[in-house]
């Protein structure tokens, strides 16, 4: 078992343990990011299908929290996670577009691109984790961000379709 220094300025990426450590801290922090922007995204959403969507995907982003707590565990690491500075990126532009005047089916559009880039990071940062545990042969590290990988993919399938079946009609229509 090996332990990563995690403190600002201390962090050391000399070995691809050390790299899938730092990978699960950044996908902790945006994790526990999301759970708590996702609450407001939710009530800014105007159209039902899109709020159930984003419903079902909070109650998933809390089993992608206490799987990534899993993953620590099973590496004999504290979950303590890091700062994603890419997920803090990417709320700040929600806030940006939350503060903005919009007809609610365009805030609508605007809310499923927004958390498609979240959504995005993650599939990258969970796709990266994963093979990393392979190579390091963490199968039951790698079962578990996989599960969560998935479960990433289909909210942005999902998310898709809302768009391209309603929302995306929707804010065109009545925008004119």
């Amino acid at each position: 078992m090996r332990v990563v220094s995690v403190a600002k300025g201390d962090m050391k990426l000399n070995s691809l343990h050390e790299l899938l450590v730092s990978e699960l801290h950044d996908l902790l922090s945006a994790e526990r990011q999301l759970i708590k922007i996702l609450p407001k995204v939710i009530k800014s959403a105007s159209h039902e299908e899109l709020r159930e969507a984003l419903q079902e995907h909070m109650q998933e982003t809390t089993t992608h929290e206490q799987r990534l707590e899993q993953c620590f565990q099973k590496l004999g690491i504290p979950a303590k996670p890091g700062r994603s500075h890419g997920m803090v990126g990417l709320v700040s532009a929600w806030m940006e577009l939350e503060a903005a005047e919009a007809l609610p089916d365009v805030r609508d559009a605007a809310i499923i691109a927004s958390i498609q880039r979240m959504e995005h990071y993650e599939i990258a940062g969970y796709g990266c984790a994963r093979a990393f545990a392979l190579v390091l042969e963490e199968d039951e590290v790698a079962a578990l961000l996989q599960e969560t990988l998935k479960e990433e993919e289909e909210c942005d399938r999902n998310l898709t379709h809302i768009a391209q079946t309603v929302i995306n009609t929707e804010a065109e229509l009545h925008s004119r």
